[in-house]
């Protein structure tokens, strides 16, 4: 006699099951004395701003391993299409490969519907890609774009959630960048204003958080036209200081010589050594 299976419906929403395994991991290796790897701290800042034409992008060009600046001049404004570009923070193998891999695919999807990719089209991948690695993969986008709808921008999480937004930052600095963001943005600015508002966004995100620094760079983004400014703008030069104190100029790279009698000497004492050599060896070196 055939026997009958009944298949279960399977119950909706997200499953936590994942989650009590974990915890009991955790108490395990605590046990054992030893520890769960820990979440990788990055630093950078990143932001895009809509004005009247098109898409402002703009980031710094730190790249930190820990506490240790690995690179001064990297480059997180990453090519998707000719008329989407993508900025990256977090790890930088992460944004570097995820943004190659959607590149690719958008490049194969265009050639086969003869046109230029759509923004939402490029979200929309990156978003599926993100949450189906449920943030392991480490990586933040503002991606932004021009197509036959107009400018886009959007903000795109590592466990794949996405906004859509006139003006957004992403990144550790990206509190300060949000700072000048609500202070001065304003709707349907011209290109140089957009331009001025990003540089000082990423300018306040590099004065104000240790893991963004170096340089600024943008890409500005409007219908049938792409402006990469790389640097755009360098806003720490090392050793250089903004308005020196006694000068009406800058000293030039690595001179912070002062004039004599600019600090006041207290008191001078000299103390004499009366020492006396007890035993000097000359020794010749083996050329042989």
């Amino acid at each position: 006699m055939a026997t009958l299976s009944v298949c279960q419906q399977p119950i909706g929403g997200f499953s936590f099951e994942y989650c009590k395994r974990n915890a009991v991991l955790e108490f395990e290796c605590n046990k054992l004395g030893h520890s769960i790897p820990a979440a990788r701290k990055t630093g950078t800042t990143i932001c895009g701003v809509v004005f009247k034409d098109g898409i402002v992008l703009g980031a710094d060009t730190r790249a930190t391993e820990g506490m240790i600046v690995a690179d001064k001049n990297c480059s997180k404004i990453h090519y998707i299409s000719p008329n989407i570009y993508c900025c990256g923070a977090g790890t930088a193998a992460d944004t570097e490969m995820t943004t190659q891999i959607i590149s690719s695919n958008l490049e194969l999807h265009s050639l086969s519907t003869g046109r230029l990719p759509r923004v939402a089209t490029a979200n929309r991948m990156l978003k599926q890609m993100l949450f189906r690695y449920q943030g392991h993969i480490g990586a933040a986008l503002v991606l932004g774009g021009v197509d036959c709808n107009g400018p886009h921008l959007y903000s795109i999480y590592p466990h794949g959630s996405t906004d859509k937004l006139p003006y957004v930052t992403m990144g550790s600095g990206s509190l300060a960048a949000m700072a000048v963001f609500e202070d001065r943005y304003e709707q349907n600015m011209e290109e140089e204003d957009a331009k001025r508002l990003v540089r000082d966004a990423i300018a306040a995100g590099i004065f104000n958080d240790l893991g963004s620094g170096s340089n600024i760079d943008l890409c500005v983004i409007t219908k049938g036209k792409v402006d990469y400014l790389r640097p755009h703008d360098m806003a720490n030069k090392k050793g250089v200081r903004r308005v020196h104190e006694l000068e009406a100029l800058p000293r030039p790279t690595g001179d912070y010589k002062y004039k004599r009698g600019t600090t006041g000497v207290l008191a001078k004492a000299v103390t004499k050594l009366d020492l006396e050599v007890v035993e000097e060896t000359v020794q010749t070196m083996d050329t042989s």
